[in-house]
């Protein structure tokens, strides 16, 4: 029909603004946060991009979700406001007519949806997992940036660098405090470069430089001087992966992988593409409005609505985690409560003229007043 393939463009075109907006906030604010953690070292500034395009992936479900709601209600809500509704119903069409042209628009978000659930977002999050690990198990002069102060991964150790050269295996002013049984040491040096050794071994050689042993003013305080000095540079076991965030596991493993904690994981994977299709259906109802109003409140309810419905499947999928419930017993009321609040608002919405619609016993409620 011409009313519903019109329906299907502009709900596409409203999709395609609303996700425009979302997603450019959600990457607006994860750039921010990345960046954050980049400055205070504890991301590579190398891996800023690919960390804020996994961030990004792993935001998408949420996004996608928030996008069909929002799209579908805002285009009910402009039909009802330019009377274009009254059409709609005077052409033989009834709300549910709507459900069609709905599921076809919302059918691929809702496929795109359960496929980043199941499979996007768990490899986007073992992918950022992976960098955060390798950029922790560097060796401590890696880790070292221009104009701070690093500890070790011993922490008896604290280095500072005024500038680097090459891959970060030469570095220039370097300053070295260290603390171990025989007391604090400080080394000063214009240059350092790593050595590695024979046997594997990395060392930190420093060239032309002055050490101090010993507290100043004491008997034991010593100061030398050398061209060429040598400390073992400590380097973590290069292991990456080797435990895995339950969020982070593949669903084909998740399956296999026992605990409540696996069973909370799926519980929320599979909400996901459930939540997509029942808030699409939900905001046909909802985008009611009377066209005589100057606005409409729609929008700040169906957020409302977002928002617990969200954190109402993240209790529940606490609770599974916690072992309150079972996975059987907790991952479908929710939604059935949910398709049945969809049901009774089509039914609310379609019996306007019923007697005990809210809107007649408000009616018959103000003429009683007044005749009293």
């Amino acid at each position: 029909m011409i009313f519903q393939r019109a329906l299907r463009r502009e709900l596409a075109s409203s999709a395609g603004a609303t996700f425009t907006v979302l997603f450019t906030i959600i990457l607006t604010w994860t750039l921010i946060r990345i960046l954050g953690q980049a400055a205070g070292g504890k991301v590579a500034s190398s891996d800023v991009l690919a960390l804020i395009a996994f961030a990004s992936l792993n935001y998408l479900p949420t996004v996608l979700i928030l996008t069909s709601f929002i799209s579908v209600l805002m285009v009910v809500t402009r039909t009802y406001k330019d009377s274009e509704m009254v059409v709609w119903f005077a052409s033989g069409q009834s709300l549910t007519a709507w459900i069609r042209p709905v599921l076809v628009f919302g059918a691929p978000l809702i496929l795109i949806t359960a496929m980043l659930a199941f499979y996007g977002t768990p490899w986007a999050k073992q992918r950022s997992a992976e960098y955060v690990e390798r950029f922790a198990k560097r060796e401590d002069l890696q880790k070292v940036s221009p104009g701070q102060f690093k500890e070790s991964s011993s922490a008896n150790r604290i280095f500072f660098v005024e500038g680097t050269s090459g891959q970060t295996s030469s570095v220039q002013n370097v300053f070295v405090n260290t603390v171990d049984a025989r007391g604090t040491s400080v080394i000063v040096a214009k240059e350092g470069v790593i050595d590695v050794a024979p046997n594997g071994e990395r060392y930190l050689v420093l060239n032309n430089g002055r050490r101090y042993q010993g507290t100043p003013g004491q008997a034991d305080f010593q100061t030398m001087e050398f061209e060429r000095y040598s400390m073992r540079v400590a380097a973590q076991v290069q292991e990456l992966g080797s435990e895995l965030e339950v969020n982070a596991i593949p669903t084909s493993v998740l399956l296999k992988t026992p605990g409540n904690a696996a069973r909370a994981e799926l519980l929320w994977r599979i909400s996901l593409p459930v939540t997509c299709l029942i808030l699409m259906l939900l905001a046909i109802p909802l985008g009611f409005v009377n066209p005589r109003a100057g606005s409409s409140a729609n929008l700040i309810i169906a957020l409302l609505i977002f928002f617990t419905y969200n954190n109402t499947v993240k209790v529940v999928e606490a609770s599974v985690k916690q072992g309150k419930f079972a996975f059987g017993s907790a991952w479908w009321p929710l939604h059935l409560a949910a398709i049945i609040a969809v049901v009774v608002l089509f039914a609310w919405r379609m019996n306007v003229n019923h007697r005990f619609h809210p809107r007649h016993m408000l009616a018959s409620f103000k003429r009683k007043k007044v005749a009293a």
